[in-house]
C-alpha cells in the first residue's frame, strides 16, 4: 500500500496515521515529525526548518522532496508506506509522481480527513497546552490554516481527477473516526 493522509492542521492526521499504518503493516511517515527532529538537531538545516515552522510557513519544496525521497528509500518502506503531511503543493505532487514512476510504483489512495474549522482550532490549542509546541499558537494555527487552504487544498483536485481521493468525516472521538476510516478503506480497497 502506498497511501497519503491529508487534511488541514488539527484534522487528526497524526492520530489516525498510526492506525492505518498498523492495519496495512506499513510505516507511517510524517514530514512534520521529520522536520521537528531536524529542528531539534541544531544543524544549519534544522535551524532553518525550525524558524520556518515557528512562523507557520511551509518548508521549501526542494528540501521536503529530498527528505521524503530519502525516507522512502529506507528498507522498511519497500513494501509500502503512509505519508502524513506530504505532498502539500502541486510541485510536490509532481515530485512524488516522478519518484514513484522512477521506481515503477504508483499511489493507491489519498485519504482526506474532513473536520470543521472550529473543531481543528480547538484540537490544536489543546495539543499546544499539553505538548508545548511552538508551532501551535493561536496566531500560527490561523496562519497554517490559511496556508493549507491556499497551497495544499488544490492538490486534492489533482488526485480527484485520478479517482484517488477518499474523504472521511474526521469529526468525533479518535476511536469513532478510526473505525469510520478503517471501514471506508476496507470498502474502497477491499482489505
Amino acid at each position: 500500500m502506498r497511501l497519503l493522509i491529508t487534511g488541514a492542521p488539527g484534522a487528526g492526521k497524526g492520530t489516525l496515521a498510526g492506525a492505518v499504518a498498523d492495519h496495512y503493516s506499513i510505516p507511517a511517515i510524517s514530514t512534520g515529525n521529520m522536520f521537528r527532529a531536524a529542528a531539534a538537531s541544531g544543524s544549519e538545516l534544522g535551524r532553518q526548518v525550525g524558524a520556518i515552522m515557528a512562523s507557520g510557513g511551509l518548508v521549501p519544496d526542494d528540501v521536503t522532496d529530498a527528505v521524503v525521497a530519502a525516507r522512502l528509500a529506507e528498507p522498511d518502506a519497500a513494501a509500502g508506506w503512509l505519508l502524513d503531511g506530504y505532498p502539500r503543493t502541486l510541485a510536490q505532487v509532481k515530485a512524488l509522481d516522478d519518484l514513484l514512476a522512477g521506481r515503477s510504483e504508483s499511489l493507491d489512495l489519498v485519504i482526506v480527513l474532513d473536520v470543521p474549522r472550529d473543531v481543528m482550532v480547538a484540537r490544536l490549542v489543546h495539543r499546544a497546552s499539553i505538548e508545548g509546541r511552538a508551532d501551535d499558537t493561536v496566531e500560527t494555527i490561523r496562519h497554517r490554516m490559511e496556508v493549507y487552504a491556499a497551497s495544499t487544498a488544490p492538490i486534492l483536485d489533482a488526485y480527484a481527477a485520478r479517482d484517488l481521493v477518499l474523504t472521511v468525516d474526521g469529526d468525533g472521538t479518535p476511536d469513532e473516526v478510526r473505525e469510520r476510516l478503517l471501514a471506508a478503506l476496507i470498502a474502497r480497497l477491499g482489505h
